[in-house]
């Protein structure tokens, strides 16, 4: 069964309304701040550990602002095209509770941020999580109310789910993230005839030739991108299972999955996860691209000659923080391509998947190196005419994200005056 995306030549019925969704983008270890932040460049590379605040050289003035985006700074530079349809947000932070690992309770709690020791029964500070709230209120109708993608294609970790996972059913119920995109791909579209069939394009393609017949020319041409999109996604798929075949049969010292192109992995599975908000198989996505203080090395293909463990040079920012910048550029252009892919899906009413589409990239930490919970590197991205784009706002020192998690739940159609810890919303990015 392949699902198809919305055209106005598949019969006389009134038109769907077209769907909101949401996505979140989780970039695990924070961001080299003087690469991420403006006014940052000439910054003291912090030392310490949890809550220390970087001394700026130049630092902006640290009261709430709103300015236009105009220059970015390196690590943002990939956004160049979609400066006017992006808020970068700082200043936001998280209340850290005591007595749980930095890292995990950053991932893991990053979506829910429920106000420290309030939770019974646990540890961490971690409630259902924002991405299955919002379900509620959009993902009723879909086959999937949520779904999580993880790009962690290693299980040889000594870490526990709480690093490796964002999203949440509630305290204790995890939501398990696919790792893998061959499962993936088969829970979007098999059927019993998939274990006859390796491809579903292989399996359709005649009806595919048949139902373009019924057509208009606008609808030929989507329906053509999308055959072609997930026909892409089928040959990377055999790709990186024939290298990863490959790669098993060669001693060497890191898993095979540590040589498979980090790049490759991310932009696959971020393509699943478009098709998914495209054929509206769901409107709620997450999409953790690496675990947290996960040892095991990836390879970035594009950056490095062998594989690189992105926790471990975290804590050696001042002798590696030319090859951490280069990660942190590397992680935003994935983000990028993501935007890029969905600026150029029209819907059913002439706006784009982007358009209806909230999109967010951050992290649970605002500097890898110190794990401070504060100042987090927050991107939004669409949101089309309920949000006013194009803009950097900083907000108020102790800003909560929950804040910003509460604005995109009403944003998004939930009737709640709170959420979490917020004391508030970011009203500068309604439209």
């Amino acid at each position: 069964m392949l699902a198809l995306p919305a055209m106005s030549s598949l019969g006389a019925a009134a038109p769907r309304k077209t769907p909101l969704r949401m996505a979140h983008y989780y970039v695990p270890i924070g961001v080299v701040r003087r690469g991420f932040f403006p006014g940052e460049q000439n910054s003291i590379i912090p030392k310490g550990n949890l809550g220390n605040v970087m001394k700026s050289l130049d630092k902006q003035d640290p009261n709430f602002s709103v300015k236009r985006l105009d220059s970015l700074t390196p690590t943002l530079q990939p956004l160049e095209l979609f400066k006017d349809k992006v808020n970068l947000i700082t200043g936001m932070d998280r209340t850290f509770q005591q007595g749980t690992d930095v890292h995990a309770q950053c991932a893991s709690c990053y979506l829910s941020s429920a106000k420290p020791y309030t939770i019974e029964g646990t540890a961490w500070p971690l409630d259902r999580t924002l991405d299955h709230i919002v379900a509620d209120q959009i993902g009723g109708e879909t086959p999937f109310r949520t779904l999580e993608f993880s790009c962690n294609s290693h299980r040889d970790n000594k870490e526990s789910i709480y690093f490796d996972n964002i999203s949440w059913y509630g305290t204790g119920h995890l939501a398990p993230s696919v790792r893998d995109p061959r499962k993936m791909y088969r829970r979007l579209f098999s059927t019993q005839d998939i274990d006859r069939y390796r491809d579903i394009t292989d399996l359709v393609l005649e009806d595919a030739k048949s139902l373009t017949k019924s057509l208009g020319y606008s609808d030929r041409h989507k329906f053509a991108e999308y055959f072609d999109s997930i026909r892409a996604i089928e040959l990377q798929m055999d790709r990186l299972e024939a290298m990863r075949s490959e790669l098993a049969k060669v001693d060497l010292e890191e898993p095979p999955e540590a040589h498979l192109p980090r790049g490759e992995y991310i932009r696959l599975m971020g393509d699943l996860m478009v098709i998914a908000l495209q054929t509206g198989l769901t409107n709620v996505a997450t999409f953790m691209i690496g675990p947290e203080r996960w040892d095991t090395p990836f390879m970035y293909e594009s950056l490095f000659d062998n594989p690189r463990s992105h926790h471990q040079m975290s804590h050696n920012q001042t002798k590696m923080i030319d090859d951490l910048l280069k990660v942190d550029r590397f992680h935003m252009e994935q983000f990028v391509y993501l935007v890029d892919k969905m600026d150029r899906i029209v819907e059913g009413d002439g706006s784009t998947l982007l358009d209806n589409t909230l999109f967010t990239y951050g992290s649970g930490l605002g500097d890898g190196s110190t794990h401070q919970y504060n100042d987090l590197p927050i991107v939004v991205a669409g949101g089309g005419r309920r949000v006013k784009a194009g803009q950097h706002v900083n907000m108020p020192e102790g800003t909560p994200l929950a804040n910003l998690w509460l604005t995109q739940a009403q944003l998004l159609g939930l009737e709640i005056d709170e959420f979490a810890d917020s004391n508030g919303t970011i009203s500068d990015i309604r439209a």
